[in-house]
């Protein structure tokens, strides 16, 4: 049975055929790093590990791309409001680069924490400028572009088809147009490529261009870098649900622009919010959450996982404290079960069984494949976990290929379980914690900072909290 996928271009269910047979271009949008993710933010992670797990396991070589926003997004996505990295660094008095790497790395220690896979390629926008201006230089030879107070813009009445993906009509775009905060705009919808002197003349980063020496508008990294690594057409683009009337409303429009292909992008999977008392978690409004507030009230970040795959990543889920403690039980529970089968399977005489598990391995298949339905596909692993009569050795392999999508970490949980820390290694552990407890007591950063990432290139993380530092292994590490 195909995957089919929700498409947010033309809203429905159409069955997934990729560009190329047996290879899957992937894009999803990465952080802008100039804070420390919240957990709604890890939410839309979670999903794109989850399908890049899933198409894998299927068979299709997948090539998933993702930036590192690390200049030039401002707090609002059009074009108007403070640029949010160097807000970051002037509040933290380090320099945007400085604040760039210390919560690009922040971000990928919660992404390792959640079991989730790196991309095949990390880009920052930094690093990709002569792309951008590339590509920029394509946008205007085309005709789509104008100059007005110093920045380049793009004009959206020079391309009919703006807005198809929200759904927005150009005629009613233009015909419902107030006046713009940006004066020197068209159109209040129209959207800046390069900016130059007209806004943040102190800009801590700059470079030169056709247009003046300048940076970057936000869009246009995430084409230019998509198109860098997985050519001017591929096959699914996703993030939040956010991105959809602006972001990637405008990705669409000068990269179908500079290149005259359409349609750019063949699916569009939009994750939904996680919300906390009703709201949207966001920075901006305050008292977010992040992976390691829940650490240290005791959960681990694969409670976190097990929490998001109990909702369709395309349905709204409520975060509640309450809920993340039934997701621990059952996770915990889960595991028991896990652990039991195992037992029984190493007790277990040859022979086979496979077809005891078969209608398990089925629906769990018609679930992931069902636009990643992992509600359903949960209840298939539980319902395996459960069933005495399914043949243990059988059960145990079916149990762990379900995992291989759902992340939970099963077999290394068990694994690590089988053999005892040595005592020499925990007292090097100790030691290396005791290591860089002094060295932040002395204000040497640099080598708290590298004493904890050799242990993290050793599968070991550590947890700062208010009663100390703990480590364990990385989840999928034994």
């Amino acid at each position: 049975m195909p995957f089919t996928f929700f498409n947010t271009l033309g809203r429905k269910t159409e069955t997934f055929q990729p560009r190329e047979t047996g290879k899957v271009g992937f894009y999803g949008c990465g952080p802008t790093v100039y804070n420390y993710a919240h957990i709604g933010n890890l939410r839309a992670y979670v999903v794109h590990d989850i399908l890049v797990r899933a198409l894998r396991r299927a068979g299709y070589e997948v090539n998933h791309v993702m930036n590192i926003t690390d200049v030039g997004h401002l707090s609002d996505d059009a074009d108007s409001g403070d640029d949010k990295m160097v807000k970051s660094a002037a509040e933290r008095g380090k320099s945007v680069l400085e604040i760039a790497a210390m919560y690009t790395a922040a971000f990928f220690n919660d992404t390792d924490r959640l079991n989730i896979r790196r991309p095949t390629t990390v880009c920052k926008a930094t690093e990709h400028i002569a792309d951008m201006i590339a590509l920029i230089q394509r946008i205007a030879d085309n005709g789509y572009t104008y100059s007005a107070g110093g920045n380049l813009y793009f004009d959206i009445t020079r391309f009919p088809a703006y807005g198809e993906l929200a759904l927005l009509r150009l005629d009613d775009l233009k015909a419902g147009a107030r006046t713009a905060v940006d004066e020197y705009k068209r159109s209040p919808h129209d959207f800046v490529l390069w900016f130059t002197k007209s806004k943040f003349e102190n800009q801590a980063l700059v470079w030169d261009s056709p247009w003046g020496r300048g940076y970057p508008g936000w869009h246009i990294e995430c084409s230019a870098m998509s198109i860098k690594y997985l050519g001017e057409q591929f096959d699914i683009h996703a993030g939040g649900i956010d991105h959809i009337p602006i972001h990637h409303t405008n990705e669409i429009a000068q990269s179908e622009a500079a290149t005259g292909k359409k349609p750019w992008v063949r699916y569009w999977l939009h994750n939904e919010f996680l919300v906390l008392d009703k709201e949207k978690m966001s920075k901006s409004a305050g008292g977010f959450l992040t992976l390691q507030a829940l650490v240290d009230k005791g959960y681990d970040p694969l409670d976190y996982r097990y929490f998001l795959l109990g909702g369709h990543y395309r349905s709204q889920l409520q975060f509640s404290w309450n809920g993340l403690e039934g997701a621990k039980n059952a996770r915990a529970s889960l595991t028991d079960k896990i652990r039991v089968l195992a037992e029984k399977a190493g007790r277990a005489g040859e022979g086979g069984g496979a077809e005891s598990t078969a209608k398990y391995a089925q629906t769990f298949n018609a679930a992931i494949e069902d636009d990643l339905n992992t509600p359903r596909a949960l209840a298939e692993l539980w319902g395996l976990a459960r069933d005495s009569a399914a043949e243990p050795r059988a059960a145990l392999a079916a149990a762990y290929d379900m995992d291989e999508v759902l992340g939970l970490g099963l077999r290394a949980v068990l694994e690590r379980e089988k053999q005892p820390e040595d005592e020499e290694f925990k007292r090097e552990i100790e030691g290396i914690i005791t290591e860089r407890a002094a060295a932040k007591q002395a204000k040497d950063f640099a080598r708290a900072d590298h004493l904890r990432q050799s242990l993290k290139e050793r599968g070991i993380v550590l947890e700062d909290g208010p009663g100390g530092t703990i480590w364990r292994r990385m989840a999928g590490t034994v």
